[in-house]
Parts: structure tokens; C-alpha cells; sequence
């Protein structure tokens, strides 16, 4: 029997050269965009202003909806994520916080030799050319 879905917001941050960044959670082997779960009341933005500040430290300037996917989820079995996702302009210097173990700035043409979620990799990066 399946879970019911898990609803999350995330951002798409790309680099001067192009590269996109990634983040890896404490526990997790899986590479994924950054952001995560709404609180109650919350709209995409606050969250995703909110998760970016909690997991990177850095602060969320603008945002534009690249769209709405749903894949299994990368760390829960049996379980879809639906994922509002969204191109983001952020200020500051990023780095790992809260939960987050890991960074990695990835080329979106070039398979990275690393694992990704699936919702970053069957959905988000053939959206990004």
C-alpha cells in the first residue's frame, strides 16, 4: 500500500558557469534540490525563502515556477513527492546547515558519478535546456 504523497517546494539555483546546485541530507546518499516541506499556513515562497535560509544560509531574492512533478521519493519507500519547483535568485554565500550533510554544484548536460533523486533526475534537469 502507498503512502499518500509528500508535498515540497524547491528551488533551482544555477551558478555564473551554469552549474546547479544540489544538497545531500544527513543519513542520505541521494543528491536533490534544496528546499523541503510547507509549514502549515505557509505559501511556496515563505517556504522556500524559509528552507533556503535553514539548509544554506543564504536568502531568497526572487523566484519563478518552472512547475509541478511528482516521483518517487528519493529517501521514503513506497512514497511519491509532488514538488513545486522554482527557479530562485538568491544573495549570499551558500553553505551547508540544519540537516544538510553535503553541497555539490553539478553540470545539468553531464550525468553526475553520483546518486540523484529521482524527481531532480527524471523530472527538473530535462526541463532545464
Amino acid at each position: 500500500m502507498s503512502r499518500p504523497p509528500i508535498s515540497i517546494v524547491a528551488g533551482v539555483i544555477r551558478d555564473d558557469r551554469g552549474r546547479l546546485l544540489t544538497v545531500r541530507k544527513q543519513g542520505t546518499t541521494a543528491f536533490m534540490l534544496p528546499g523541503g516541506k510547507r509549514d502549515p499556513g505557509e505559501d511556496d515562497a515563505t517556504a522556500l525563502a524559509r528552507e533556503l535560509a535553514e539548509e544554506l544560509g543564504c536568502v531568497l531574492v526572487d523566484s519563478r515556477p518552472l512547475g509541478v512533478f511528482t516521483a518517487p521519493a528519493a529517501n521514503e519507500p513506497d512514497t511519491q513527492v509532488e514538488g513545486a519547483i522554482y527557479h530562485a535568485t538568491i544573495s549570499g554565500q551558500v553553505s551547508a546547515q540544519a540537516e544538510i550533510a553535503e553541497l555539490l554544484w553539478i553540470d545539468p548536460a553531464l550525468p553526475p558519478a553520483v546518486r540523484l533523486a529521482p524527481l531532480l533526475e527524471t523530472q527538473v534537469l530535462p526541463r532545464l535546456f
